[in-house]
C-alpha cells in the first residue's frame, strides 16, 4: 500500500521556532494554564479575562520565532479570518437574539406553568431538559445555539422550580452534545464526514448506535442525580399564573426553526424565520404594543434628555415606539435584540484569538509533530490506532476549544491513520466527531460552556429574582455533562473491544457531497 505524505504536507511550514515545533504550542499552552488558574483555581468565570489570557499567550510566543516576526503576525490574522470562527460567531449572535425575543414573550413563565401542570418537579426537570435540548440540537444542528437558547429560556424556569443549577446546566450542555454529534446539518457532522470521504447520510446512520449507547445511561444519570443532589428553594417573584400558558405558543417559532433547518436551509435563515415569527406572536399576545408601549422590549434607543431632537422623537407616533429620553448617564441601546447579541462579543473575540493560536501551532509544525509521533511510535495495531484516534482528538480539543476548528486540525491524522489500517470512513468519521462534539462542552474553557455562561450572565438583568450567585461557574459544571463523558467512554470502549469496527472492505461509502 502506498504511503501517504506527512500530515501537514499540503499546508506547508511557514513558521520556525527556537526550540523546535513544540514551541509553537506556547500560545495555546499559556491560555490553558491561564484558564485553569482563573476558572478552576480562583473560581473566576470571566470570559473577558480569558480574552486577556489568550492575548498574553500570543504575545508570549512571539520572542521564540526564528527570523522575521511578520510571519507570526500574519498567521494570527490568517487564523482569525478562518470561516470556522465566523460560523461560531454568527450562530451565537442569531441564537442570542432569537432566545431573548422569545424570552420577552413570556416563554419562561409558560414553561414553569407547564412543568407545574405536568407535575415535573425540580428532581425530574434536568432529565427532561436533557431530552428536550437533544431534540432541539438535533433539529437545528447547532449545539452552541441550543445551549444559548436553553440557558436563556429553560434555565430560569428550572430555577423557579428549585432545580439544582449546576446539574441543570450540565443537562443543557449534554443535550447540546447529543445534537451536535448526531444532527445531519451539524457542522461537526459535515466536517467529520467530508474529511474522511464518507457520505453524511451513511455517517449519521452508523452513528446512532453510539449516540444511543451514551444517551441512555446519561438520562438515568440525570434522574439519579436529580434525586440525590441538593435542590434549591423555588425562586419567587415570577408571578406565574394560568395566563402564562400563552407563552407556550412560542413553541411555534421553535418548531419553525427546527423544520426549516431539517429541510436543509441555512441556520441563519432558519433562525431569522423563527425570530420574525416570535416578534409577530409577541405583538398578537400583547407583549409588544405597537401603539402605546412600542417595541422597546425588542429594541430601544435611550437618548440623553439634553438632546432636543430625541425629545421630539420620543413623542412621535411611530418612532417614539423605539426612542426614549433618559438621564445622560443612562443613555445607550437596549432591548432583546441588543442584549441577545452584545453579551457574546467577548466570547466572539476569544474564539477568534483561539483559532489564531491554533493556526500558529499548525504553521509552526506543532500539530504535525504530535500526529506523526503518534503515527510512528504509538499506533502499531488496529486497536492501538483507534485508541490513539480517540485520545488524539481529546488532546487537540483540550487545546483548540472550538469543536469544529479542533476537528479540522485533527482530521488529516485520523484519515491517514485510518487508511493505513483500512478502517472504514464511517468508523473514522464517528471517532473523529465524538470527542469534538463532547469535549467542547466539558472543558471549562470550551466554546459551548462559555457560550452558555455568557448567556447566563445576562439573566440578572432580565429577571428581578435572578441573583448573581445563581450563575454557574464553568469550572463547576464539567463533572455533570453526563452525555459528553459517556460518549467519550463509549468510543474508548469501542476502540479497545472492536465494538462497531468496520473496515474498508465491509461496505463502500456513497459519493461524498462536498460543502
Amino acid at each position: 500500500m502506498e504511503e501517504e505524505p506527512t500530515i501537514d504536507a499540503e499546508r506547508g511550514r511557514s513558521l520556525e521556532f527556537h526550540g523546535g515545533p513544540a514551541i509553537s504550542a506556547i500560545p495555546i499552552g499559556v491560555f490553558i494554564v491561564w484558564a485553569v488558574f482563573q476558572s478552576g483555581v480562583l473560581g473566576i468565570g470571566d470570559t473577558s479575562g480569558l480574552v486577556v489570557g489568550m492575548l498574553v499567550g500570543l504575545i508570549a510566543g512571539l520572542p521564540f520565532v526564528r527570523g522575521d516576526w511578520k510571519a507570526y503576525a500574519d498567521a494570527i490574522f490568517e487564523g482569525m479570518t478562518q470561516k470556522v470562527a465566523a460560523t461560531a460567531a454568527v450562530a451565537w449572535l442569531w441564537a442570542g437574539m432569537f432566545a431573548n425575543t422569545i424570552q420577552a414573550g413570556g416563554f419562561v413563565d409558560g414553561l414553569v406553568w407547564a412543568a407545574n401542570a405536568a407535575e415535573v418537579g425540580a428532581t425530574l426537570f434536568p432529565a427532561v431538559t436533557f431530552l428536550l435540548a437533544g431534540v432541539l440540537a438535533t433539529g437545528i444542528g447547532t449545539g452552541y445555539g441550543t445551549t444559548i437558547a436553553f440557558v436563556t429560556l429553560v434555565f430560569p424556569a428550572g430555577l423557579l422550580l428549585g432545580t439544582n443549577p449546576i446539574l441543570l446546566f450540565g443537562a443543557i450542555l449534554s443535550g447540546a452534545v447529543f445534537g451536535d454529534n448526531l444532527a445531519p446539518v451539524s457542522d461537526t457532522t459535515i466536517v467529520s464526514a467530508v474529511t474522511q470521504n464518507a457520505d453524511i447520510g451513511g455517517v449519521v446512520a452508523s452513528r446512532v448506535k453510539y449516540a444511543v449507547a451514551a444517551a441512555v445511561p446519561a438520562f438515568f444519570a440525570f434522574l439519579i442525580a436529580g434525586t440525590t443532589m441538593a435542590t434549591t428553594a423555588p425562586a419567587t417573584g415570577s408571578g406565574v399564573t394560568a395566563g402564562a400558558a400563552w407563552g407556550l405558543l412560542h413553541l411555534i417559532p421553535v418548531a419553525i426553526v427546527i423544520g426549516t433547518a431539517i429541510r436543509g436551509r441555512h441556520i441563519v435563515e432558519a433562525v431569522s424565520w423563527g425570530l420574525a415569527t416570535a416578534f409577530v406572536l409577541n405583538v398578537l399576545l400583547g407583549y409588544f404594543d405597537l401603539v402605546e408601549v412600542g417595541v422597546s422590549d425588542v429594541l430601544v434607543f435611550m437618548a440623553p434628555e439634553s438632546s432636543g431632537l430625541a425629545a421630539t422623537f420620543d413623542t412621535a407616533p411611530l418612532i417614539g415606539a423605539v426612542v426614549e429620553t433618559v438621564p445622560a448617564g443612562e443613555a445607550g441601546i437596549g432591548g432583546s435584540l441588543y442584549n441577545g447579541a452584545v453579551g457574546f462579543f467577548p466570547l466572539i473575540v476569544l474564539t477568534l484569538l483561539i483559532v489564531a493560536g491554533a493556526q500558529i501551532m499548525r504553521r509552526g509544525g506543532g500539530f504535525e509533530a504530535l500526529q506523526n509521533w503518534l503515527l510512528e511510535r504509538v499506533a502499531t495495531t488496529v486497536r492501538r490506532a483507534e485508541v490513539t484516534m480517540v485520545l488524539g482528538t481529546a488532546m487537540v480539543n483540550a487545546m483548540v476549544t472550538i469543536n469544529t476548528a479542533a476537528e479540522i486540525a485533527i482530521a488529516p491524522y485520523v484519515r491517514t491513520l485510518g487508511r493505513r489500517f483500512n478502517i472504514n470512513g464511517y468508523r473514522r468519521a464517528n471517532i473523529l466527531d465524538a470527542n469534538t462534539s463532547a469535549l467542547g462542552y466539558i472543558f471549562p474553557w470550551g466554546g459551548g460552556v462559555l457560550a452558555g455562561y455568557s448567556a447566563m450572565q445576562t439573566l440578572p438583568d432580565e429577571y428581578a429574582w435572578f441573583t448573581a450567585d445563581m450563575i454557574v461557574n464553568p469550572a463547576a459544571v464539567f463533572p455533570y455533562v453526563f452525555h459528553g463523558w459517556f460518549l467519550v467512554a463509549v468510543f474508548l470502549f469501542a476502540a479497545v473491544t472492536g465494538f462497531g469496527r468496520e473496515y474498508v472492505s465491509d461496505r463502500e461509502s456513497e459519493e461524498v457531497s462536498r460543502v
